[in-house]
């Protein structure tokens, strides 16, 4: 039984490793599903890599949000979103440019930003918690990345590497929830002035705050819950569009205004 724990612990660290060694020399690796065939498992790999990044004096600001459109998930046979950590080094600010050579594989998506207001410890959590904890929202654009080959990813693949976070790009211009409809805001990305994605909040699981009472559910009880000042990035709300130096987007949600990210040449 020792000899299995222990053979378990030595690949979850070798695929933190595998993921790490990627990151460090901006080749992508293969898959990590041969080390790691559980969420469960994954989520240890990824702590491992958070632990490590606070080690080096990263600061956590909070947690981005993956797989919640319900179409994605039937394609990958999964029944539940996935999470990831967002450090301080990975916001960039609205216009000034994103140094595109920082990242692998990288790709735009408009999101609901929530900011919280106070700590949601315990749980399980419902809507009207998240709305009484919610201080207020901002439009996002996530700069989504993979550290794995051409995104070959499975649901552990995609966990393991911080649920493929890449870095974010947050609006100013803060909106309380009151009157806001989530659920029904329409969104739509362009670049370069060129519609490339539109959708809803209601793809974010039907609305971002449904996948924020997931999120604070499933981490209330982990030392890793949600605290006043975190930023949750809450899930793509139309399709993802890959990102190319020089690039500028601009994504506009119902009730938020926009935000901009623009990249390095």
């Amino acid at each position: 039984m020792h000899d299995e724990w222990s053979q378990a612990v030595d690949a979850r660290t070798h695929a933190a490793d595998r993921l790490v060694e990627a990151a460090t020399t901006g080749k992508p690796c293969a898959p990590i599903r041969d080390l790691v065939a559980t969420a469960a498992d994954a989520y240890a790999v990824q702590e491992i890599n958070t632990r490590r990044a606070l080690d080096e004096g990263r600061r956590l600001v909070g947690r981005k949000i993956g797989m919640t459109n319900l179409l994605l998930q039937q394609r990958f046979g999964i029944d539940q979103p996935d999470y990831g950590m967002l450090f301080a080094d990975a916001a960039y600010s609205e216009g000034l440019p994103v140094p595109v050579d920082r990242f692998l594989q990288p790709r735009a998506e408009a999101e609901v930003a929530l900011v919280f207001g106070r700590d949601l410890e315990g749980g399980p959590f419902t809507v009207a918690d998240v709305l009484r904890a919610v201080e207020f929202a901002l439009p996002a654009i996530e700069i989504a990345d993979s550290r794995i080959a051409d995104w070959d990813i499975t649901l552990p693949d995609t966990i393991a590497d911080n649920a493929s976070g890449g870095a974010f790009v947050l609006g100013s211009t803060p909106m309380a929830l009151t009157g806001l409809d989530l659920g029904a805001a329409a969104m739509t990305m362009t670049r370069g002035g060129q519609e490339v994605s539109a959708g809803s909040g209601a793809a974010c699981l039907g609305n971002p705050l449904n996948a924020a009472v997931w999120l604070a559910s499933a981490l209330g009880r982990t030392e890793r819950a949600l605290r006043a000042g975190d930023v949750v990035l809450t899930g793509a709300l139309g399709p993802v569009v890959p990102v190319g130096p020089g690039d500028e987007f601009e994504a506009r949600i119902e009730g938020l205004g926009t935000v901009r990210a623009v990249f390095s040449r």
